[in-house]
């Protein structure tokens, strides 16, 4: 971890599409992953990067674009994308006294966000508590309708399961370290400041009404302004690569 922190600070950064580019090729490497898939299968830590049909890339041709990077706690990408494909029993067993499955994944209430706009529901207030505070369950659990929470947490799980993929790095536990010191926010920054990969006129992130995802393509709000992937920080994602 020390020898990748060390390498992505103070390094000069390359150009955002060039570099966009290149991010993209590189992760081509990697299996392209669609539901169903074992989670068991995956790695205990990685770094994992969400596309979603329809979203192209903007360097030419018709390559998939990526739309979301994400990390986790140590030891945690099994049970981070169990977070972000909740199951119909889960959503099943839903109720007032227990968080909504999207309270648990910001990637799964992003998507929620901008269904609920697109389809004119009347729960934006509601979606944005969050119950996994005791203090919030006890102060708003009233206001809460469940039948409507499942039909939006259902229309989530959906969207995953037959528009999004995703590749993954794994990593050796550390190497994954979120915020700006680790690999985070570089890759985010990344995407997030192409000029080229651009969101489609059909994209469902345009209903959103958090403007940093509409505004950037992305399903992210932090990190976008970043620094983009210096040559240090290439060298040591290909690193990561030739160790998978």
């Amino acid at each position: 971890m020390h020898r990748l922190i060390c390498l992505f600070r103070n390094n000069i950064t390359m150009d955002a599409s060039s570099s966009c580019k290149w991010l993209h090729e590189l992760l081509e490497r990697l299996p392209l992953l669609e539901h169903p898939f074992s989670i068991e299968s995956l790695p205990r830590d990685a770094v994992y990067f969400f596309y979603e049909h329809g979203e192209d890339w903007g360097h030419g041709g018709t390559k998939p674009r990526v739309v979301r990077v994400g990390t986790h706690r140590k030891g945690n990408f099994q049970s981070r994308m169990r977070d972000h494909y909740v199951n119909d029993a889960r959503i099943a067993a839903m109720s007032r006294n227990k968080p909504k499955p999207s309270d648990r994944s910001i990637f799964r209430k992003n998507i929620g966000r901008a269904i609920i706009a697109r389809d004119g529901l009347e729960y934006a207030k509601v979606w944005e508590i969050d119950f996994t505070s005791k203090s919030n369950r006890n102060r708003f659990s009233q206001r809460r309708d469940i039948s409507v929470e499942q039909g939006i947490e259902k229309k989530v799980t959906e969207e995953l399961q037959a528009r999004f993929s995703f590749r993954f790095i794994p990593v050796r536990s550390g190497d994954s370290a979120i915020g700006k010191n680790g690999l985070e926010s570089p890759l985010i920054a990344t995407f997030a400041r192409c000029g080229k990969c651009k969101a489609s006129a059909e994209w469902l992130g345009n209903n959103s009404p958090v403007a940093k995802v509409t505004n950037s393509g992305l399903w992210l709000s932090q990190h976008l302004n970043g620094h983009t992937l210096s040559e240090a920080e290439r060298a040591a994602l290909e690193d990561l690569l030739n160790r998978t």
